[in-house]
């Protein structure tokens, strides 16, 4: 038998040995299937966000004294920062494709003329339909404004009205965006919880030592560890994109292999992590106190809950080492615009970046533990 099939027969009782452990407690069946149902249904009724800024560019085809005045007049809000004067309304795609901005104020080339002339001037306000509620916000705010300039300027009835376009999220649906975020979020939770959890539960249980008199090397049975969690958190995805696509009825834009892919290099970086925290905790208790420490500040700086644009910026630094910022970008962005694999492939560079420390990091930790 040569080194890679005796390899390959080790890792595949080992991860037969994992799987059969996980699911043969009823209990542990109804704990890795259930909850992902119930939540998937949870955050898909019950999601919803806030913002405090919003970044916009504008498109001023008028460059009339009126229509600067009427841009004055939004940039004043504390709601709305110009971050981009384009020349024309074909300059606004790659923004919002880049995330660069998630509003556009287009104004007609006749505005100032429908004004003099007491006729309605529409204004077309241009949304990213990935955030929906920020969508939701900058329409009715513009609308708002406008109201307020009609009436400083003296008109009787408010001639600006505002026509409304949403990309990739016509309806402006807040589950459109947290469901597909929501794969994400539950790989990365199972992920972390069951690779911590699986070198302390062998200690606790006093079958570690056992293990490690078995025939298999230290990295044999790591990467035995490993395997199972990602295997357990791609199937839990797979889930929720069926709870996602067919009962709210999502619709998915993208490639399955790139969704999946994507998953797999984020859920291999967790895993490193998971286990790095299960090779130095000496019990289960201790897990999850690391887990629910580290876990934590990794949602929240993910910008699942909060745009990582309105971070303070010394916190924006630190999301950079958060694999969880990239997922949720490249999962949103594949399931919601169709993105292709070379349009995130930047985002795989942080995951596959802390890949490449933790998954050493763990198998050190662990051949020390057990040396």
């Amino acid at each position: 038998m040569t080194t890679l099939s005796r390899f390959l027969h080790h890792l595949y009782f080992l991860c037969q040995k994992e799987l059969l452990t996980l699911f043969k407690d009823p209990r542990m069946r109804i704990q890795l299937i259930m909850p992902v149902i119930i939540e998937g249904f949870l955050f898909g009724y019950a999601a919803n966000y806030n913002i405090e800024e919003v970044p916009y560019a504008v498109v001023d085809t008028s460059g009339t004294s009126s229509s600067r005045d009427f841009l004055a007049h939004i940039a004043q809000s504390p709601t709305f920062s110009c971050v981009a004067i384009c020349g024309n309304a074909t300059e606004i795609g790659p923004l919002i494709d880049a995330g660069d901005i998630l509003a556009a104020v287009v104004i007609p080339q006749d505005f100032e003329k429908q004004l003099l002339h007491g006729g309605q001037t529409p204004v077309q306000v241009i949304t990213d339909g990935r955030n929906p509620m920020i969508a939701s916000m900058a329409t009715n705010y513009i609308t708002h404004i406008a109201a307020d300039w009609s009436a400083k300027e003296g008109f009787a009835q408010p001639p600006v009205t505002i026509e409304t376009r949403t990309w990739f999220n016509p309806n402006q649906l807040s589950r459109w965006t947290f469901l597909p975020s929501f794969l994400a979020m539950i790989a990365f939770v199972q992920v972390m919880f069951l690779a911590g959890l699986s070198i302390a539960k062998e200690r606790e249980q006093g079958t570690f030592d056992q293990l490690l008199v078995t025939p298999f090397s230290p990295t044999e049975i790591l990467i035995g560890k490993a395997t199972p969690p990602v295997l357990v958190g791609l199937f839990q995805a797979a889930m929720v994109f069926l709870i996602a696509r067919y009962w709210f009825e999502v619709p998915f834009a993208g490639n399955l292999f790139t969704l999946f892919l994507t998953l797999l290099i984020f859920m291999v970086s967790t895993t490193g992590l998971g286990l790095s925290i299960s090779s130095v905790a000496r019990n289960m208790q201790q897990v999850l106190v690391y887990l629910l420490v580290l876990m934590v500040p990794m949602v929240l700086l993910s910008g699942l809950v909060t745009p990582v644009d309105n971070m303070p910026a010394f916190l924006q630094a630190v999301t950079y080492a958060d694999p969880m910022r990239f997922v949720i970008d490249a999962v949103r962005r594949i399931y919601l615009e169709g993105a292709s694999l070379g349009e995130i492939a930047w985002d795989f560079v942080p995951m596959l970046a802390v890949a490449a420390v933790t998954m050493p990091l763990a198998g050190w930790l662990f051949r020390h533990k057990t040396t």
